[in-house]
């Protein structure tokens, strides 16, 4: 293609000189290669593999020769995600308890704090190559003193040296090579805070599309690390299928009849293959009712828009998975698949924001490079999909593309912090195919990779004390081995909550702090409320609830306690 052949020969390869070494006689390093893959605001049941209608044969590939995981948990929102992703710990113990904003707080500092170490950090003294494409969002975002200042910066009319304080860029935490977004919210055709390295990238080739970029760059590490000895970990953190809604016309096309048919009747056929696959047991898991079920699609006055409104979203995710299959036949070719672990997940549910209220203004263009404007249908009077249009599928679809829970992005609920998760590893896991119920974590990642890599954490680090991980090793679960995981899980994030422990989970919401108890393997879409008839169960949970809170730097606004 020429829009990836543009962007090797402008951007990427520059990043990948110096780097040439051929593979030697002497002995390779036997420890397998690590590709972190993370979708952004990728619903459950997007993925074929998970009982979605969008074409995803890639990853689709990955979980039909790997494991998928049933009962694997985000933190509900993208940057506290990707910083207890990175680091091992729950988010607010790596400093981001709720976004990029610096706080006084210890637990919401807005970026990874000195405590912290990466798992490039842990890695990288390990004697892995380390490299990161994509969407970084972990460092307190700089902005500038104007609402008209800070649009010129992100119309692409003015520049600046950094989008965050460089000690805090990937490659001031154990990166060896970065290209991607800075801040998390992207024009996916000209992406605002774009660096490579450090070095801001002020203008993109003709036909780029961020997606491609973000996956190209990856397959450009790969070829670089696979001619040495070294093992490498490669983190390829993606901005789709986040707003705003924009895809390639090709793309689109493949789906514009497919959403015509409307909420219920997508929702009902994923759940039905979710069943058909294995994904769920209907026994326990029965599909919730539809949210927002007050407006029929037969009567939706908007039936038009919000088809084609999905049919970008899923245009977006069809685009990733095609770049991941770059990303493994790269592997294929370079010899390199068979010890490579390749996990993809998302960082939180679908996304119910409607973003086009928000308007321009901090991560938010109001013009493209050459100053068309553009549009934020609030009306639903302009289709998205081009680079014009800021939208988002909101919140009924996002219901849809989170079958069969409740709820969605930011929320402790189901839909809002349970994740699709597939582990593939050729040499490592045996049962292919399958499915397993451990009890999983983002934060899992660091131990689980130190243990294949035979990595040392450390105690200090840079002069720091590093405070010690909290995720478990789910190689077990790699290698089939039945244990449960974590024994109790929690959560909070802008006073949504959760407390997970063996058969139950005590969960509220935003802005509501009713607690809910649900016997929580007999009902995991969260429909019997058990509080009333377990009050000693309650507040047992509350109570480890608030000891976790104060033991890992967890400090909700005031009313949320």
């Amino acid at each position: 293609m020429m829009r990836n052949t543009l962007l090797l020969s402008l951007i990427i390869l520059s990043s990948c000189a110096g780097s040439h070494k051929n593979k030697t006689a002497s002995k390779k390093d036997d420890r397998p290669n690590i590709v972190l893959i993370l979708a952004d605001d990728l619903g459950y049941s997007d993925v074929g593999a998970y009982g979605g209608e969008i074409h995803t044969p890639n990853i689709d590939y990955l979980a039909e020769n790997g494991v998928r995981f049933t009962r694997f948990y985000n933190t509900s929102r993208c940057c506290p995600t990707r910083a207890s992703l990175l680091t091992g710990l729950y988010n607010q113990q790596a400093g981001i308890g709720e976004m990029t904003t610096r706080r006084d707080e210890p637990g919401y500092r807005g970026a990874l704090t000195d405590n912290t170490v990466t798992i490039a950090e842990v890695l990288k003294d390990a004697g892995y190559h380390t490299a990161m494409s994509g969407k970084w969002h972990v460092s307190n975002t700089i902005e500038q003193p104007t609402k008209e200042a800070q649009l010129k910066w992100l119309n692409h009319q003015a520049s600046h040296p950094y989008f965050s304080p460089v000690e805090q860029y990937p490659v001031s935490r154990g990166f060896e090579k970065y290209y991607g977004n800075i801040f998390g919210v992207v024009d996916f055709f000209d992406p605002f805070s774009l660096v490579n390295g450090t070095t801001p990238v002020e203008t993109v080739p003709e036909g780029y599309y961020h997606t491609d970029a973000i996956n190209d760059t990856a397959v450009a590490y790969i070829k670089t690390f696979s001619k040495e000895e070294k093992p490498f970990f490669l983190y390829v953190a993606h901005t789709a299928p986040h707003w705003p809604l924009q895809a390639l016309p090709e793309d689109i096309k493949k789906y514009e009849n497919t959403y015509k048919a409307g909420w219920d009747a997508i929702r009902e056929a994923r759940y039905k293959r979710m069943i058909e696959k294995g994904v769920i047991d209907p026994a326990t898991t029965p599909l919730s009712p539809r949210m927002k079920n007050n407006l029929s699609w037969e009567n939706n006055p908007d039936k038009e828009w919000d088809a084609h409104a999905m049919a970008v979203h899923a245009a977006m995710v069809d685009r990733m998975d095609q770049g991941i299959g770059r990303i493994i036949q790269t592997l294929r070719e370079t010899g390199e698949l068979d010890n490579t672990i390749i996990v993809f997940l998302s960082d939180n549910g679908a996304s119910p924001e409607n973003c086009m209220r928000y308007g321009p203004g901090f991560d938010r263009p109001g013009e493209t490079r050459d100053g068309q404007k553009i549009h934020y249908p609030v009306n639903k009077d302009v289709m998205p999909g081009p680079q014009t249009t800021f939208a988002s599928i909101g919140e009924r679809w996002a219901n849809v593309v989170n079958t069969p829970y409740q709820y969605a992005k930011a929320q402790s609920y189901e839909g809002g912090v349970r994740t699709p998760m597939i582990a593939f590893w050729p040499r490592g896991i045996k049962s292919k195919g399958g499915f397993t119920g451990h009890l999983g974590h983002v934060m899992d990642f660091m131990p689980t990779f130190m243990e294949v890599a035979k990595a040392r954490y450390p105690e200090t680090y840079n002069g720091h004390n590093i405070t010690p991980y909290t995720g478990v090793s789910l190689l077990p679960a790699f290698e089939g081995k039945e244990k449960a995981g974590h024994a109790a899980l929690y959560n909070e994030h802008f006073g949504a909550r959760y407390a997970r422990e063996g058969e139950w989970k005590l969960v509220s919401l935003s802005g509501d702090t009713t607690w809910r108890l649900y016997r929580i393997n007999e009902d995991e879409t969260e429909l019997n409320d058990q509080s009333a008839q377990h009050p000693d169960v309650v507040s047992r949970l509350a109570g480890q609830w608030r000891q976790w809170a104060n033991t890992h730097q967890v400090f909700p606004k005031p009313g949320k306690k």
